[in-house]
């Protein structure tokens, strides 16, 4: 297991190197970018439903999913839960649609490094996830053609996690995740001037503004599952994070560039903004609070359908440093529904019987109000478990496979929809380090 953990870490920092940029996103100009989805392939694969929680199975939605249930299934003999440790990557596809025509863009990002640990009655599980992504280029070009205005940006926010799951009885948990975000977001604005001819101006004025974020904030989950009748288990949830605070250090300059016939900028001199005298050098970013409610019924190791409700009071989002015109916010929310089905998990012949075959779909108010047009998205997911390692000794990890069909946005009003598929992968493993000695 130890050997396997080390291989999975050294590949994900090495694909890290040549995969940066989290989104293609016109829309993460906007606030401190598009915000992540939190959650595993698993999740993802079931439409984004964290209502679901098993002793095999990270769930980053909830922290009582830390606790877990005991496994009475072989190899461990009813006696003890597995350390779970899950990675996973996504690759995007998205076209960009607008009155004026279309363009094509594609992403990679590291989605998430988890690892959660039982402890008798408690559940310890950490990790490291991106929580908002910003990767943008924009063109304004008039009707004749001419650009008027070049807009850039790059970087996010990521997320640090800590967390700490407690099971009250045989059906309740609860658990707190203690998180620490931080990161940078670079923008880049540059407003062409031409001469009376219509010719581009040599020189031009190009806009560089940089924030660094941190902070610290909190979510609370529980998590209750029951039998409802022989064979029927009924599972409900419910999370809650209050609203909190990212610290934000700033910096913009004003720099004279050359911009060549080939796109290319050359920085010919650059002048710091006087961002005190603005209150503007550090400022506070509210971070809104979240809520979630799910629930959902199924057969254990067999199938499950679950439903969750999502609001976020994004009305409260407030950003002073990158303040426009053009844009506000609305709270926000999400419906989702999903679930899983297995023919067949404890099957000696046929591999294709021990699968799990995922499916989802959920509705989403983003929360973002663009020209007067609020933005939401729209998604449908499947997803794969496949079964890896030997069957004998490993009956649990599994190799994870989602994708996700969507849109996002709306070309009223000259704006930009998005029309995105997801590519997901994950892998998730489990180990029994704790043994109970039967002999002495």
């Amino acid at each position: 297991m130890i050997k396997r953990l080390i291989v999975i870490c050294i590949a994900i920092i090495s694909s890290s190197v040549f995969a940066q940029q989290g989104t293609a996103s016109p829309y993460s100009f906007y606030g401190i970018g598009s915000l992540k989805f939190k959650g595993t392939v698993e999740n993802r694969s079931m439409g984004g439903i964290g209502v679901y929680l098993d002793s095999i199975h990270l769930n980053l939605r909830n922290p009582a999913s830390y606790v877990g249930k005991n496994v009475d299934a072989y190899p461990y003999d009813g006696e003890s839960r597995p350390v779970k440790f899950s990675v996973a990557g996504t690759t995007s596809n998205v076209t960009l649609k607008g009155n004026s025509g279309e363009a094509d863009g594609n992403s990679s990002t590291f989605d998430y490094i988890a690892l959660s640990v039982p402890i008798g009655k408690f559940g310890f599980g950490f990790g490291l996830l991106p929580y908002t992504s910003v990767g943008y280029k924009l063109d304004d070009i008039n009707g004749d053609n001419d650009l008027i205005n070049r807009f850039r940006g790059e970087g996010g926010v990521n997320r640090v996690f800590a967390g700490l799951g407690y099971q009250i009885s045989n059906k309740l948990s609860a658990g707190v995740d203690f998180n620490y975000n931080f990161g940078n977001i670079r923008n880049s604005a540059i407003e062409f001037a031409y001469t009376p001819e219509g010719d581009l101006v040599e020189l031009q004025t190009r806009e560089d503004s940089r924030s660094d974020l941190s902070g610290l904030n909190v979510n609370f989950g529980l998590a209750y599952k029951t039998k409802i009748s022989e064979k029927l288990e009924l599972s409900a949830t419910a999370t809650f994070a209050p609203e909190s605070k990212l610290k934000s250090d700033n910096g913009r300059a004003i720099s004279t560039i050359e911009v060549t016939t080939t796109g290319t900028e050359t920085v010919l001199n650059t002048v710091e903004v006087d961002l005190d005298s603005q209150n503007l050098k550090s400022t506070d970013l509210t971070l809104p609070s979240r809520w979630s409610l799910g629930t959902g019924v199924g057969m254990p190791k067999s199938w499950f359908v679950g439903a969750e409700y999502t609001f976020q009071n994004t009305s409260n989002f407030s950003n002073p440093f990158y303040s426009n015109d053009v844009s506000s916010f609305e709270n926000a929310s999400q419906f989702s529904l999903g679930g899983f089905f297995i023919p067949d998990f404890d099957a000696f012949t046929g591999y294709f019987k021990r699968v799990v075959y995922r499916a989802g779909v959920n509705f989403a108010n983003t929360g973002l109000v663009v020209k007067n047009e609020s933005i939401k998205e729209f998604g449908i997911s499947f997803g794969l478990g496949l079964p890896v390692g030997q069957r004998s000794r490993d009956p649990f990890s599994n190799l994870n496979l989602g994708v996700e069909i969507g849109k996002r946005g709306t070309t009223n009003n000259n704006l930009i929809q998005e029309n995105f598929i997801n590519f997901n992968v994950s892998l998730s493993l489990n180990s029994r380090w704790f043994r109970q000695k039967k002999y002495n």
